[in-house]
């Protein structure tokens, strides 16, 4: 049995997979980037290997992807995440023409063609609006844990209009909505609603073709 590795560097979290060569997971890690980009590499694929059980020789070729793929200096290869993304999608999902990727720091739309090539695609990477960092910025403004504010979201029966999609000015919205006395799960609910129209608008720019599959922590 041989093995081969994927080495995700996120700017948030680190996603490192060992397969065979029947093309199964056999073990997969997942951590927190941190600082130290190299590091966060290096420790994600060594947490892999422990939760497989096989050496690190077995392994025989290693793929680094995300932002800080070049980090991976272990790697054979470098592939950007939009191409990974739209292999993998189209390797679970024959049929996927539409992925929209929603991350820590960045979403992308892509535009898939048949065998999983990227015939388009789109990012907003000038900014964290929309993305797992918006999210996480108006967990803290609200003093909740991440982990529970989608499922208090879906208990919002009157949603409010955010002004602003921006992280930066989130909290000040939050503060505002707060302070004229709405409901928390109103306001977690116009979160979700800002980040779900920013994410449309962004993935119309290259066009939503079913079928459409999601990846990414959001």
């Amino acid at each position: 049995m041989i093995y081969a590795a994927g080495i995700d560097v996120g700017s948030t979290q680190t996603k490192s997979v060992i397969v065979n060569d029947k093309l199964e997971i056999v073990a997969r890690s997942l951590i927190d980037t941190g600082a130290n980009v190299t590091k966060a590499g290096e420790r994600g694929f060594t947490d892999a290997l422990k939760a497989s059980g096989i050496r690190r020789e077995e392994v025989v070729y290693v793929v680094g992807t995300g932002y800080g793929r070049y980090k991976v200096t272990f790697g054979d290869t470098q592939i950007t995440e939009i191409s990974c993304h739209a292999k993998g999608a189209s390797y679970l999902f024959p049929a996927t023409r539409t992925v929209i990727d929603m991350g820590g720091q960045d979403a992308k739309g892509i535009k898939v063609g048949e065998g999983g090539d990227v015939k388009d695609f789109v990012m907003n990477d000038k900014c964290a609006a929309g993305t797992g960092r918006f999210l996480a910025q108006a967990a803290e403004a609200l003093a909740l844990p991440l982990d529970d504010i989608g499922e208090i979201s879906l208990k919002a029966k009157n949603p409010v209009r955010l002004t602003t999609v921006c992280t930066v000015f989130v909290e000040s919205d939050i503060i505002s909505y707060l302070a004229q006395g709405k409901k928390i799960e109103d306001i977690l609910g116009g979160v979700h609603s800002a980040i779900a129209a920013r994410t449309i608008s962004l993935v119309r720019r290259v066009g939503i073709e079913a079928e459409v599959t999601f990846t990414g922590g959001v």
